[in-house]
Protein backbone atom coordinates (compact mmCIF):
# COMPACT_ATOMS: atom_id res chain seq x y z
CA UNK A 1 0.00 0.00 0.00
CA UNK A 2 2.92 2.13 0.90
CA UNK A 3 4.00 2.25 -2.97
CA UNK A 4 1.14 2.87 -4.62
CA UNK A 5 0.55 6.26 -2.06
CA UNK A 6 3.65 8.01 -3.52
CA UNK A 7 2.59 7.18 -6.85
CA UNK A 8 -1.22 8.02 -6.43
CA UNK A 9 0.50 11.33 -5.25
CA UNK A 10 2.38 12.06 -8.41
CA UNK A 11 -0.47 11.26 -10.41
CA UNK A 12 -2.85 14.19 -8.58
CA UNK A 13 0.04 16.44 -9.06
CA UNK A 14 0.11 15.89 -12.39
CA UNK A 15 -2.99 16.08 -13.14
CA UNK A 16 -3.70 19.36 -11.22
CA UNK A 17 -0.46 21.23 -13.22
CA UNK A 18 -1.75 20.15 -16.36
CA UNK A 19 -5.21 21.43 -15.76
CA UNK A 20 -4.15 24.40 -14.22
CA UNK A 21 -2.12 24.90 -17.73
CA UNK A 22 -5.27 24.30 -19.58
CA UNK A 23 -7.10 26.35 -18.27
CA UNK A 24 -8.66 29.44 -20.19
CA UNK A 25 -7.05 28.24 -23.51
CA UNK A 26 -8.66 27.39 -26.58
CA UNK A 27 -6.85 24.71 -28.15
CA UNK A 28 -9.15 24.40 -31.02
CA UNK A 29 -7.07 27.70 -32.65
CA UNK A 30 -10.46 29.31 -33.27
CA UNK A 31 -11.09 32.52 -32.34
CA UNK A 32 -13.84 33.23 -29.14
CA UNK A 33 -17.02 34.70 -31.21
CA UNK A 34 -17.51 38.46 -31.29
CA UNK A 35 -20.15 39.13 -29.01
CA UNK A 36 -23.16 41.84 -30.71
CA UNK A 37 -23.00 44.89 -29.09
CA UNK A 38 -25.92 45.59 -26.55
CA UNK A 39 -29.16 47.45 -27.75
CA UNK A 40 -29.30 51.07 -27.57
CA UNK A 41 -32.97 51.47 -27.61
CA UNK A 42 -35.60 54.31 -27.47
CA UNK A 43 -39.28 54.05 -29.02
CA UNK A 44 -38.96 50.83 -29.49
CA UNK A 45 -35.87 51.11 -32.18
CA UNK A 46 -32.60 49.59 -31.81
CA UNK A 47 -30.45 52.15 -32.75
CA UNK A 48 -27.52 49.63 -32.85
CA UNK A 49 -28.78 49.02 -36.08
CA UNK A 50 -28.22 51.40 -39.32
CA UNK A 51 -30.61 53.37 -39.36
CA UNK A 52 -32.07 55.83 -42.22
CA UNK A 53 -33.29 59.65 -41.00
CA UNK A 54 -35.02 61.60 -43.90
CA UNK A 55 -36.44 65.36 -44.70
CA UNK A 56 -38.74 67.09 -47.51
CA UNK A 57 -38.29 70.62 -48.41
CA UNK A 58 -35.41 70.00 -49.09
CA UNK A 59 -34.83 66.36 -49.60
CA UNK A 60 -32.07 64.80 -47.55
CA UNK A 61 -31.39 61.69 -46.07
CA UNK A 62 -28.69 60.55 -43.38
CA UNK A 63 -27.94 57.10 -43.11
CA UNK A 64 -26.06 55.74 -39.51
CA UNK A 65 -24.23 52.81 -39.80
CA UNK A 66 -20.59 51.50 -38.15
CA UNK A 67 -20.20 54.92 -36.50
CA UNK A 68 -20.65 57.00 -39.36
CA UNK A 69 -23.28 59.48 -40.40
CA UNK A 70 -23.48 60.04 -43.85
CA UNK A 71 -25.49 63.35 -45.41
CA UNK A 72 -27.21 62.82 -48.86
CA UNK A 73 -28.84 65.70 -50.59
CA UNK A 74 -29.58 66.24 -54.44
CA UNK A 75 -27.03 68.54 -56.45
CA UNK A 76 -24.73 68.88 -53.12
CA UNK A 77 -21.46 66.29 -52.39
CA UNK A 78 -22.23 63.79 -49.25
CA UNK A 79 -21.00 65.05 -46.32
CA UNK A 80 -19.63 61.96 -43.43
CA UNK A 81 -19.55 62.74 -39.80
CA UNK A 82 -17.84 59.97 -37.91
CA UNK A 83 -19.57 59.93 -34.60
CA UNK A 84 -19.66 57.39 -31.70
CA UNK A 85 -22.66 55.71 -29.87
CA UNK A 86 -25.29 58.03 -29.38
CA UNK A 87 -25.90 59.93 -26.19
CA UNK A 88 -29.41 58.34 -24.80
CA UNK A 89 -31.41 60.28 -22.29
CA UNK A 90 -34.63 59.20 -22.00
CA UNK A 91 -36.67 59.44 -25.25
CA UNK A 92 -33.87 61.33 -26.80
CA UNK A 93 -30.91 60.17 -28.41
CA UNK A 94 -27.95 62.92 -29.90
CA UNK A 95 -25.27 62.01 -32.06
CA UNK A 96 -22.69 64.42 -32.83
CA UNK A 97 -19.15 64.64 -34.62
CA UNK A 98 -17.25 66.50 -37.19
CA UNK A 99 -17.60 66.39 -40.64
CA UNK A 100 -15.18 65.88 -43.80
CA UNK A 101 -15.79 69.13 -44.75
CA UNK A 102 -15.11 70.70 -40.81
CA UNK A 103 -18.72 71.73 -39.86
CA UNK A 104 -20.02 70.04 -36.74
CA UNK A 105 -23.03 68.31 -36.98
CA UNK A 106 -25.49 67.43 -34.44
CA UNK A 107 -28.60 64.94 -34.63
CA UNK A 108 -30.74 64.33 -32.60
CA UNK A 109 -33.71 61.77 -32.56
CA UNK A 110 -36.93 61.74 -30.16
CA UNK A 111 -39.09 59.03 -29.86
CA UNK A 112 -42.38 60.46 -31.35
CA UNK A 113 -44.06 59.63 -34.14
CA UNK A 114 -43.60 61.54 -37.67
CA UNK A 115 -44.48 62.33 -40.22
CA UNK A 116 -42.55 63.23 -43.48
CA UNK A 117 -45.27 65.35 -45.07
CA UNK A 118 -45.50 63.92 -48.74
CA UNK A 119 -46.34 60.62 -47.50
CA UNK A 120 -48.63 58.60 -45.25
CA UNK A 121 -45.96 56.93 -43.95
CA UNK A 122 -45.39 57.39 -40.46
CA UNK A 123 -42.09 56.83 -38.52
CA UNK A 124 -41.23 56.26 -35.29
CA UNK A 125 -38.94 59.11 -34.68
CA UNK A 126 -38.26 62.91 -34.86
CA UNK A 127 -35.60 64.03 -35.94
CA UNK A 128 -33.60 67.34 -36.25
CA UNK A 129 -30.28 67.95 -37.42
CA UNK A 130 -27.60 70.53 -37.14
CA UNK A 131 -25.23 71.18 -39.57
CA UNK A 132 -23.23 74.50 -39.12
CA UNK A 133 -25.84 77.37 -39.11
CA UNK A 134 -28.49 75.19 -41.04
CA UNK A 135 -31.23 73.00 -39.40
CA UNK A 136 -33.11 70.26 -40.18
CA UNK A 137 -35.91 68.40 -39.70
CA UNK A 138 -37.12 64.99 -40.60
CA UNK A 139 -38.15 61.31 -39.69
CA UNK A 140 -36.39 57.93 -39.14
CA UNK A 141 -36.14 54.46 -38.65
CA UNK A 142 -34.38 51.51 -38.95
CA UNK A 143 -33.50 50.51 -42.81
CA UNK A 144 -34.49 47.48 -42.44
CA UNK A 145 -37.72 48.40 -41.45
CA UNK A 146 -38.06 50.97 -44.23
CA UNK A 147 -36.85 48.36 -46.59
CA UNK A 148 -40.14 46.14 -45.22
CA UNK A 149 -42.78 48.86 -45.03
CA UNK A 150 -45.03 49.21 -47.95
CA UNK A 151 -44.25 51.70 -50.91
CA UNK A 152 -45.92 55.28 -50.20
Amino acid sequence: MRASIPALTLVLALGASLGGCSAGSDDTGEAAPATAPAPVVIGGIDLVQPLRVLGTEPFWAIDVAHETLVLTRPGVADVTAPTSDPVVTGTTAVYSGTTNTGQTLVMTLIATECSDGMSDRIYPLTAKVELGEETLNGCGNTILALSQAPAP
